[in-house]
Formats: structure tokens, C-alpha cells, sequence
């Protein structure tokens, strides 16, 4: 019996998921094999373009036609699944294999025929033309999407692409984290360094000074953005006000350098103010004292300079405002033990449910696909059920990563530890430095506003939730708060 090896490919990672391309090319092939008494020694796929040279699985299919001189046979469905290139069609005829191509009726050695040979030559340059046809009608087809408003690439930090309307959405994840990055920048009082100290503080999230430095030049943010060379309008929501960008623009050139801090200032990235929402600073005065105080871009302000020590006793009274008394605490604890027994099997049952519709789905692409092949189904009939499915199934994967996220155990934990940290918050606040206050309240806030008597924080998720239990005291609410 003589030796081969099976080559499939699907031209982009969207098809290799969808999961019907490669099963079907696999199967299509191995029943080729057994038809003609073939020993398939091993098979290679390849999930990523064929315009360019290098593709990994068909490197790698070519070290072993050179490690196994017995084996000359290399099984593939057709031309443009092989290669579309013609440094791929010289490296396999120095190596003299014999290539089978079931869907084209055709073998290719050698020894075959120069007519066969000929069309052989033709279907590759059809396969190259075709490659080459497609990226311009990419191309064209990005080009009209940036026309119509729609960035046709990748939307930076705080969007993201909504792949079932082929729009741009806002990232309600995100984009606090870059509407608070353009904030801080545009008081003039960071650095690109310090500035990526405070997101890493405050979200933990790593950003190197260059992709800042890209992200704050970024015009996406109020609404437009460049592509091919023109400008457009984009119809997606602006993040930033068009004032701050420019003022953030101002500080990036080089009349606006920020100036770089002698003195950390523990609280300073954290306030704004109630009078102009302008941010407050800080500065240090006699060698002594560090006094906080609005920035003034929009001209003279109310507010007054506060010193740290004050500041410091005014922003415990946020912590204090949620704390949990400690009977119910207690309660809530084991409350949130107790749902979870429940939640996880819940969670369970839907996972199995899902589970068993899966390989429906995709055994029905698979043969349906096949089919398509065949000629048994329509183009339209196999394009609106394929459609159909694909989506039934991105929606289940995308259910079953939200209950594997859900399934972790320390979720309970973590929802005891926030419990927790709301019950001892002020006191742990009071026996530490500035600067670890001001720690515990990022954990806490995601910002606050001061006026000459009063704060008015804002509080994170789920902290909202308790600083309003705790203000009308009624805790037992608890399927609320627990969500």
C-alpha cells in the first residue's frame, strides 16, 4: 500500500471556527484514500492565508516529505487549498511528490502529461488571481465602510467591534479607563510615565508610554478618525469632549511639556471639582505643608486650598458611609454561601443543555456543507442556514464562556472580601499614610468631587449598591445587592 499524507486549509481563523471547512475537507480526503488503497501517514492543516509563503503546517509537511522518502504522495481537495503562490508549486515539484486533487479529477507528477500539466499551471495562476482580486475588494469593501462612518479596523482602548452589526460599540468595560486617562493628562500635571503609574494603580491595567502617547493622539475618541490618508466622521460615540482633547493635544506639544513633580501627592489624580469639574492639584508649600486646590483652566474658582490632613479626614467620611454594620454582615455572608450552592446548579443544568446542542449544530454544518459540495442544496439554501447556525452557535460559546467565568469559586469569595472591605474600610483608613488612603479609596471610587464643605464621591461597582443600602438601611434586599 503506498504512503501519503493529507493537506487541508481554510483561508482565515473566523472559518476555522465555524468548524465545517476542515472536518469536511478531512473526511472528503481520508475517503479518497481508502477508495485507493492510500496509507495516510499524517495529516496537516493550515488555518491562516495562503498569499503569503510560510504557512506553518505546510512547512512542516515539507520537512517530513524530506524526512520520509518512501512517503510521495500528498492529498489535497483542490489547487487554491495547496497554494496560490508559486514558490509553494516549485518547492513541492523539487521534491518530486505525486499531488492528488480529488475535486479537480486530476493527479500531478512528473510523469503526467504536459496538458495536464498546463491546466494544472492555469488553475494556479486562477488560484493567485483570485487571492489578489479578493484583498482589493477588501480593500474596497474597508475603503466604503470608512466612507459610511464605520472604522473598518480594530477601535483603540475603550471601544470594540460588534461583530453581529459590523459596527463600533462603546467598551462599558474600557472606557472608563480611557476617559480617565485623557482627564489626568489634560491638567498638565502628569507625565506619560506618571500617568501610567495612576491607571496601573487604579485599574491594573499596563500600558507602555508609547501606546499612551498613541492613544491620547488618537481623534477616534471625539468622534472621528483617519484612514487611507482622509478623515472622517465616525458613527460611533465620542468618549471625550473635543475641550479635552485639545487640552490633552496642548500638553503633548513641546510649548506644554508637563513639568515633572519633585513630590508624589497622594490624593492627586483622584478629585475634581464640583464648582468647574476641573481636576484638583496639589503642591507643596514652605517645604512643609501639601495643599490641594482646582486647577482654575476655566478661570477663577471658588473652591479653596485645602491641606492634606483635611482633605485626608473628609474623604474617610466616603468610607464610612459604606460601612456594614457587623450583625449584618454576618448575614449577608452566609447569604452569598448559600446562593451559591444554588447558582452553581443552575449553572450546571444550562451548561449541559448547551453542551448537547453544540455538536448538533455543527454536525449539521458539516453536512449541509457537504451537501453544498455535492450540489445538493442551493448556494442561497446553504448560505441562509449556514448563517443561521454559525450564530446559534457563536451565541452558545459566548453563554458558555459567561457560566465558566461564573464558575469560578473564588466568585463567593470575592463578594465576602468586598462585604468585608466595606465593614472595615474607615477603620484600616484611619491608621494609614496618605498615600495608602489614597489606595484604598481607588479600590473604592472612581472619582470625586469636592466643594468647599462637601464630597461627592463616586462610587464603583458594587460599592453604589451598598453606599445605598447604607443609607436607607434597608440590607435585606439582598437579590438586588447580590447581583
Amino acid at each position: 500500500m503506498r504512503q501519503a499524507v493529507l493537506y487541508a486549509r481554510v483561508s482565515s481563523k473566523d472559518q476555522e471556527r465555524e468548524g465545517f471547512s476542515i472536518p469536511a475537507q478531512l473526511k472528503f480526503l481520508r475517503e479518497y484514500a481508502q477508495t485507493h488503497e492510500l496509507n495516510v501517514l499524517h495529516e496537516f492543516v493550515d488555518v491562516e492565508t495562503a498569499k503569503t509563503t510560510g504557512r506553518k503546517q505546510f512547512g512542516e509537511m515539507v520537512r517530513f516529505l524530506r524526512d520520509h522518502k518512501a512517503c510521495r504522495i500528498v492529498l489535497v481537495e483542490k489547487t487554491d487549498r495547496l497554494y496560490r503562490n508559486f514558490r509553494d508549486c516549485v518547492t513541492l515539484e523539487d521534491l518530486d511528490v505525486e499531488i492528488h486533487l480529488p475535486k479537480e479529477g486530476q493527479i500531478i507528477s512528473k510523469d503526467s502529461k504536459s496538458q495536464a500539466k498546463l491546466v494544472h499551471g492555469i488553475q494556479l495562476v486562477i488560484a493567485r488571481n483570485y487571492i489578489e482580486n479578493l484583498r482589493d475588494e477588501v480593500r474596497k469593501g474597508m475603503r466604503e465602510k470608512a466612507a459610511q462612518g464605520i472604522y473598518p479596523s480594530r477601535p483603540p482602548l475603550g471601544y470594540r467591534n460588534n461583530k453581529l452589526l459590523r459596527t463600533i460599540e462603546v467598551d462599558h468595560d474600557n472606557a472608563p479607563i480611557a476617559q480617565r486617562m485623557f482627564e489626568l493628562y489634560a491638567t498638565g500635571t502628569h507625565s506619560l510615565a506618571s500617568l501610567r503609574g495612576f491607571l496601573k494603580a487604579e485599574y491594573g491595567k499596563v500600558f507602555s508610554k508609547w501606546h499612551l502617547e498613541k492613544l491620547l493622539k488618537n481623534p477616534f475618541y471625539i468622534g472621528t478618525y483617519e484612514w487611507e490618508g482622509k478623515s472622517y466622521a465616525g458613527t460611533h460615540s465620542p468618549l471625550v469632549s473635543s475641550e479635552i482633547f485639545a487640552r490633552v493635544r496642548d500638553v503633548l506639544s513641546s510649548k506644554a511639556r508637563p513639568r515633572k513633580q519633585k513630590h508624589e501627592f497622594a490624593f492627586s489624580g483622584l478629585l475634581h471639582c464640583a464648582y468647574d469639574n476641573c481636576a484638583v492639584t496639589a503642591e507643596f508649600k514652605k517645604q512643609k505643608y501639601t495643599y490641594y486646590r482646582c486647577t482654575g483652566y476655566r478661570g477663577k474658582c471658588d473652591l479653596p486650598y485645602f491641606r492634606e490632613e483635611v482633605m485626608a479626614e473628609r474623604l474617610g467620611q466616603v468610607l464610612q458611609a459604606i460601612r456594614i454594620p457587623d450583625d449584618v454582615l454576618a448575614q449577608l455572608e452566609e447569604s452569598v454561601l448559600s446562593d451559591k450552592t444554588n447558582e452553581e446548579t443552575l449553572r450546571k443544568r444550562q451548561a449541559e443543555r448547551m453542551h448537547q446542542r453544540l455538536p448538533q449544530l455543527r454536525r449539521r454544518l458539516e453536512q449541509a456543507y457537504v451537501d453544498h459540495l455535492d450540489g445538493k442544496i442551493t448556494e442561497e439554501f446553504w448560505e441562509a442556514k449556514s448563517a443561521e447556525w454559525q450564530e446559534e452557535e457563536q451565541a452558545l460559546l459566548a453563554s458558555l464562556r459567561e457560566l465558566e467565568q461564573a464558575e469560578n469559586p473564588e466568585r463567593a469569595l470575592d463578594r465576602v472580601r468586598i462585604l468585608e472591605l466595606a465593614n472595615k474600610a474607615h477603620s484600616l483608613y484611619v491608621t494609614q499614610t496618605p498615600q495608602e488612603k489614597a489606595k484604598l479609596l481607588r479600590m473604592v471610587l472612581s472619582n470625586c468631587a469636592v466643594d468647599a464643605v462637601s464630597v461627592h464621591p463616586t462610587y464603583r461597582k458594587p460599592f453604589d449598591m451598598i453606599f445605598e443600602r447604607a443609607k436607607t438601611g434597608e440590607w435585606w434586599a439582598w437579590v438586588d445587592l447580590n447581583h
